[in-house]
């Protein structure tokens, strides 16, 4: 089918794509043109609209308006059956695997009983076989995904849009789960792709992998196309400037730490989860004031267990948790009494565990601290201090926009990440636990959010920052701890970090003494 395509007609055309949500205009009269044989980037802050055309072009909205051509013939995409039909392919940030299948239960899945499976199981199998060869794509067949790293768990996805003849394959923030030897064998695989005349759009807001990759760039703002570039006539600067509208800070700036006392330590860590399998075993370091220290690691490797143990959420099966010369773990103080002594806790999860979804801006600025003195009057709250001081966060952390009785909701990640990070700050802990401090947050929010971090560390905090993204921990952490299998395998300082030494840990290999 791709052979006999004019070079020159764009795999994918999009003319004049219009879409809203009731009063918010999501995509604004949106052209796009993708070349056949390229990997084209698109770019943008929270609420640009990517996810929303993306989601057109694979059959997941409609639009109220425009058109969409495929290899030079207009197409009629209303379900993703009808993209998949059409040579387009979709991988999601978030997998959509049934984990409890094998991976060649899941490829076939939803074709049982088109021409694809026409020989069987074991014809699907043979041709998987030769995708797994012909892409560097190999992964166990007759594994089970829930037992698979999440980086097969992403061939896996691949391989699923390649069997069903995908042309043009769509990625989401592919390597947000990936070590960087792991995102070099992707990249390496889609050159191949893209070689073979394959067209692929790679959505993700790492600028230094659109720089990497990609032929052409899409930037998109506020719903619109705000620019196209030939990837290698443009820079990062230029292209942040482009997403945000003004000029951006692309690097952390701050000085050499000089970390002073120990704040926290912890001795020989052990947790267990529900079925009894170590997620985090015989863990131990120290946290000082006047440092931020990083742990890296793909996810799932126990930094969210260690995380949340160290808050208070989960309880050891052995080790020591040490802050102001007490063991929390054999005072069994949770939470609440943790807050008290000066350890804060931003989650993983914002939506899961640092926010109530159904609660406004300044209800959700007070949770776990809802019972200071300045947020009651006698036995009852006092709405208006309440609003009065979320007013106040929302001013010192710049949250859009500024109106704390809009539900949390209705503000993008990025705003609520802020919001979660002024509660914490504004209790002015001595520790605080961090994690993900940047996940689903655009490039302008990323820029504020590090600039308040250096300065809590430079006013003599301690802070432990969990991220799956390498670039944040090199740019913010003064040591780095990688953690692979619930274990610290390696701890290096900042001034000899690498994203080489680094990934090379978070893979298994164990670093060589500690920094």
């Amino acid at each position: 089918m791709a052979d006999r395509i004019d070079p020159a007609v764009p795999a994918l055309e999009l003319r004049g794509i219009e879409k809203r949500f009731d009063a918010v205009r999501a995509n604004k009269a949106i052209a796009l043109r993708v070349a056949r044989g390229s990997v084209h980037g698109l770019i943008g802050e929270n609420g640009a609209g990517k996810s929303t055309l993306m989601n057109i072009v694979y059959g997941f909205h409609r639009p109220d308006a425009g058109e969409i051509h495929v290899q030079g013939r207009r197409a009629e995409i209303h379900a993703p059956h009808d993209a998949i039909a059409a040579g387009i392919g979709m991988v999601h940030q978030h997998f959509m695997l049934v984990e409890n299948f094998t991976v060649l239960e899941n490829v076939v899945l939803g074709v049982e009983s088109g021409a694809l499976l026409a020989g069987g199981f074991a014809h699907a199998r043979g041709e998987l076989e030769k995708l797994a060869r012909d892409y560097a794509l190999e992964v166990p067949l007759d594994a089970v995904v829930s037992e698979l790293p999440v980086g097969l768990q992403q061939r896996v996805e691949i391989l699923k849009a390649l069997y069903r003849r995908a042309e043009i394959l769509i990625l989401d923030e592919p390597t947000a789960v990936l070590t960087p030897q792991e995102a070099d064998a992707l990249f390496a695989m889609l050159r191949r792709l893209r070689d073979e005349g394959k067209s692929v759009i790679l959505v993700t807001h790492k600028l230094r992998e659109i720089m990497a990759i990609t032929d052409r760039v899409t930037v998109m703002r506020q719903g619109a196309v705000v620019g196209e570039f030939e990837t290698a006539r443009t820079s990062p600067r230029e292209l942040a400037e482009k997403m945000v509208g003004r000029a951006v800070l692309l690097r952390v700036e701050k000085a050499p730490a000089r970390p002073t006392e120990t704040l926290l330590a912890v001795r020989d860590l052990e947790v267990r989860d529900r079925l009894g399998v170590a997620r985090v075993k015989g863990v131990s370091f120290e946290l000082r004031a006047g440092e931020i220290v990083g742990i890296a690691g793909v996810s799932g490797n126990g930094q969210s267990e260690l995380l949340e143990t160290l808050a208070g959420i989960r309880a050891p099966t052995r080790g020591a948790i040490t802050m102001g010369g007490r063991d929390l773990v054999a005072e069994r103080l949770g939470p609440r009494a943790r807050r008290t002594l000066g350890l804060a806790h931003v989650p993983e999860d914002r939506l899961r565990m640092g926010v109530v979804a159904s609660f406004s801006a300044e209800d959700n600025a007070i949770l776990g601290y809802h019972d200071r003195p300045i947020y009651n009057r006698g036995v009852l709250s006092n709405g208006a201090s309440i609003r009065a001081e979320c007013e106040k966060k929302m001013a010192e952390h710049d949250v859009r926009p500024p109106l704390p009785a809009l539900r949390i909701t209705a503000f993008s990640g990025g705003n609520q990440q802020k919001l979660v990070l002024a509660r914490e700050i504004d209790c002015d802990p001595r520790v605080l636990l961090i994690g993900q401090p940047t996940r689903g947050v655009d490039i302008g929010a990323i820029e504020f959010i590090h600039k308040r971090l250096v300065a809590l560390r430079d006013a003599g905090k301690a802070l432990l920052i969990v991220s799956v993204e390498l670039e944040e921990i090199l740019g913010l952490a003064d040591r780095i701890l990688v953690m692979n299998g619930g274990e610290i395998v390696g701890e290096v300082s900042a001034n000899e970090a690498t994203e080489e030494k680094i990934g090379l840990m978070m893979a298994g290999v164990k670093g060589e003494g500690r920094a």
